[in-house]
């Protein structure tokens, strides 16, 4: 079953990095997103008095279901097609695992925007990034299109591609489509506004638990990235600014490959931005040795994808070792 799963599982990889996902075909993450939704309307009424502890009890319940469903799901796709047929099964799981993976399809969204930047008009980079990002786009000029671009390739290296092909290395479709079940929450209902503050704190805690250790992994996995990457990054500035900047972002996670992005690219990113019409102070990260330009957005893809192979090295490692335990 190992060696199955092995299989599959670099197959996914592969895949992920050919097609990345398939536009306009059934999609297991939109699947998820239909579920939170029928559970979060069925849970979360904002007509009348609010509870705010009734919101926070019916936010876990919500997560707990979505993650059991998720799991339930999966298992029976993947068991079912094992039992048909190993070949079948692999060929199932690693359509799953390519699902999982978003290494291409983050690329491909992101230099949208450099495209937009470079060929089309500055509503065109902002309707291009406004796709990508959580944050109000309206106003942001040319470096603020650049910068949101970058940070978003910088975090969601962590929580897109690397975090997503750990789980799925160790637990299968299985773990990693749980996994994408806690991260689609947080990217739903983990806001802190009026509406989520309360309902979405479970998710959102939870999304700060499941990323702790791959968040961390994928920073040293960045700066890695950033030696062997040549003359276009810092290795020593990636590990200065990780080690100072690491922290500056509420969330526990999020500044870890922010910090390691910006101090391979020698460039400033972060600072204050605006969410729903109001604007959250944010701290700066990295230092401006030089000013953010439209190539950043390719080579924080390229460090990206340098970050993927040196965590599937790692990984590699890892499964010949277990390959010779278990033979």
């Amino acid at each position: 079953m190992f060696t199955n799963h092995l299989i599959a599982f670099l197959l996914g990889f592969i895949l992920d990095r050919i097609i990345g996902d398939p536009y306009n075909i059934p999609h297991p993450i939109r699947y998820i997103g239909n579920l939170i939704s029928f559970f979060e309307n069925k849970f979360l009424h904002l007509d009348g008095i609010r509870n705010f502890e009734k919101e926070k009890k019916s936010g876990a319940l919500m997560c707990i279901l979505v993650i059991l469903i998720t799991g339930l799901v999966t298992g029976l796709i993947t068991f079912s097609s094992y039992k048909a047929h190993f070949v079948f099964g692999i060929i199932v799981e690693a359509i799953l695992t390519c699902y999982i993976l978003a290494a291409k399809s983050l690329k491909v969204e992101s230099m949208k925007v450099y495209d937009a930047l470079k060929h089309g008009t500055v509503e065109d980079a902002r309707k291009a990034v406004s796709m990508i990002v959580g944050r109000d786009t309206d106003t942001l000029n040319e470096i603020g299109i650049t910068k949101a671009a970058v940070e978003t390739v910088a975090e969601n290296t962590s929580d897109g591609v690397i975090a997503p092909l750990i789980y799925t290395f160790f637990g299968g479709p299985v773990l990693g489509l749980m996994y994408k079940a806690v991260n689609t929450m947080d990217s739903m209902v983990g806001y802190h506004n009026d509406k989520y503050e309360y309902f979405g704190k479970a998710a959102a805690k939870l999304d700060d638990i499941v990323n702790y250790i791959p968040a961390r992994l994928s920073a040293i996995f960045m700066i890695l990235a950033a030696f062997f990457g040549g003359k276009e990054y810092s290795f020593k500035n990636a590990v200065k600014i990780f080690k100072r900047d690491r922290f500056n972002h509420k969330s526990p996670n999020s500044a870890q490959t922010e910090s390691a992005c910006a101090g391979a690219l020698s460039v400033k990113l972060a600072g204050d931005a605006s969410y729903f019409g109001k604007v959250v102070k944010k701290p700066f990260i990295g230092d401006d040795l030089r000013q953010i330009e439209f190539d950043d957005i390719k080579r924080a893809c390229r460090l990206m994808y340098l970050t993927e192979d040196i965590c599937l090295t790692g990984l590699m490692i890892i499964a010949a070792i277990i390959y010779v335990i278990i033979s």
